[in-house]
C-alpha cells in the first residue's frame, strides 16, 4: 500500500476517538492540586482501593479528551510525559489565564522559519524557538509551554483555522470563548467583504456563518 495523500483517509464505519493521556507523576495529591486547583480543569473521578490502586481523571475546559494518573496506572517515569498539547483560539489570553492562576509558563514563541536545530526544547517545529507570536499570526504557528511539578511537558498551540481535511464533523465549538473568538474573526473579515462591495452586505448572517464553517473546515473564506 502506497503512502496516502494529506487529508485522506480509509473510510471506516468505527470511530476511533482518543478521549484518555496517562499522566505519570511521583506524588498523586500534589498532581491533584496541580490539575484541579492551578489549572482549573474539571476533575471526573478520583478512584481510590485503598491500598494498591488509585486513579484520577481531569478534562481541560472545551476538550473531548481526558487526562488520567494515580497509582498503578502506568509503568512509565514519572514527568517522561513530553509534548502535550493543548489547543486554544487565543494564546495571549490563555496564557494570561494561566499567569493569574499561578501557573509559571513561557514566553509565547513560534518557529524560525526552516531552521528546525537549535539549543531549545523540542516542539512541534524542532528545537528552535523565537520569542514571541508568529509575526504573520498564523494559525498553528504560536505557542507557550509549561511543566507541572514532575516535569510533564504541555504546550499551548494557537489555531484560529484548521487545514483543510481536518475537520470532517458538524462545525462545533468547544466554549464560548471559542464562539466568541471566531465570531470576532468573521466580523474583521466581513468589513473586508463589504469594502470591496461598496455598500452593506444585508446578507451578513448567511456570510458569517460561512466563514465560520469554511475556517473551521480549513477551506477559503467565502467571496
Amino acid at each position: 500500500m502506497g503512502p496516502k495523500e494529506v487529508g485522506s483517509s480509509d473510510s471506516s464505519n468505527v470511530d476511533f476517538k482518543l478521549e484518555i493521556v496517562v499522566i505519570p507523576v511521583s506524588d498523586i495529591d500534589r498532581a491533584k492540586q496541580f490539575y484541579g486547583d492551578k489549572l482549573g480543569w474539571r476533575l471526573d473521578a478520583d478512584f481510590d482501593n485503598g491500598s494498591d490502586f488509585r486513579v484520577i481523571q481531569f478534562t481541560p475546559p472545551g476538550s473531548g479528551c481526558s487526562v488520567i494518573f494515580g497509582r498503578n496506572v502506568t509503568g512509565a517515569t514519572p514527568g517522561s510525559a513530553q509534548g502535550l498539547y493543548l489547543i486554544v483560539s487565543d494564546i495571549a489570553a490563555a496564557r494570561s489565564e494561566l499567569l493569574a492562576r499561578g501557573v509559571e509558563i513561557g514566553e509565547i514563541f513560534h518557529p524560525a522559519g526552516d531552521k528546525y536545530s537549535g539549543p531549545d526544547e523540542h516542539f512541534l517545529f524542532g528545537s528552535l524557538r523565537v520569542n514571541g507570536p508568529d509575526p504573520e499570526h498564523r494559525s498553528y504557528r504560536s505557542f507557550a509551554s509549561f511543566h507541572d511539578p514532575d516535569g510533564n511537558g504541555w504546550l499551548l498551540q494557537e489555531i484560529t483555522q484548521r487545514l483543510a481535511g481536518r475537520v470532517t464533523s458538524s462545525t462545533t465549538f468547544a466554549s464560548v470563548n471559542d464562539l466568541a473568538q471566531a465570531m470576532r474573526r468573521a466580523e474583521q473579515a466581513h468589513g473586508e467583504h463589504e469594502k470591496k462591495l461598496g455598500h452593506r452586505d444585508d446578507n451578513w448572517p448567511e456570510w458569517y456563518a460561512d466563514f465560520m464553517v469554511r475556517e473551521q473546515s480549513g477551506q477559503e473564506p467565502p467571496e
